[in-house]
């Protein structure tokens, strides 16, 4: 039985690992998007840990899917919200669980159909590493080593926890 790491230890480890990449970054006032919904969840979390003061963001990329012919649109499909100018900001794109990089790509094609940013970080909970696109996460909570046949779910917004699913591979 695979062992899920606790949320709020992963949390604590993400924020340090951001407080350290913003300052080699010189990032001083970055704006955070939360890819729906688990990726939200989180963001409101590091918005309030990191004392920044700025609006959130939210991204339902479900129009940006490269695989939407095939299995149709989410029918809980939500506008997504950026109540900021992404213009020449630096962006910290946060998701729960970073596979295969097709979700990263649809937030960041959506992004710049916004505006062009100066920089985007990208936060992950965990990491599946079963990359389909050279997509990198700058700060991850950990990694996690699954087989074919688990999948990984963040559960929430109240209590936030990981969630371990068999599938039929």
């Amino acid at each position: 039985m695979t062992q899920l790491p606790d949320v709020a230890k992963l949390l604590k480890h993400i924020e340090g690992d951001l407080r350290k990449t913003l300052e080699r970054r010189g990032v001083a006032d970055p704006a955070i998007v939360g890819i729906r919904t688990g990726g939200v969840w989180l963001a409101e979390h590091l918005n309030r840990s990191l004392g920044l003061s700025g609006p959130l963001g939210e991204l339902d990329i479900s129009f940006y899917r490269d695989d939407f012919s095939r299995i149709g649109l989410n029918p809980r499909v939500k506008p997504s919200s950026l109540p900021f100018d992404t213009e020449g900001r630096d962006i910290i794109l946060i998701d729960d669980v970073l596979m295969s990089g097709r979700t990263i790509r649809a937030a960041m094609n959506e992004i710049f159909d916004y505006g062009r940013p100066a920089s985007i970080i990208l936060v992950a909970l965990v990491d599946l590493g079963a990359r389909e696109l050279p997509i990198q996460a700058d700060v991850t909570g950990q990694v996690l080593s699954l087989s074919r046949s688990q999948r990984v779910k963040l559960r929430g917004p109240d209590e936030l926890r990981l969630e371990l699913r068999e599938t039929d591979g």
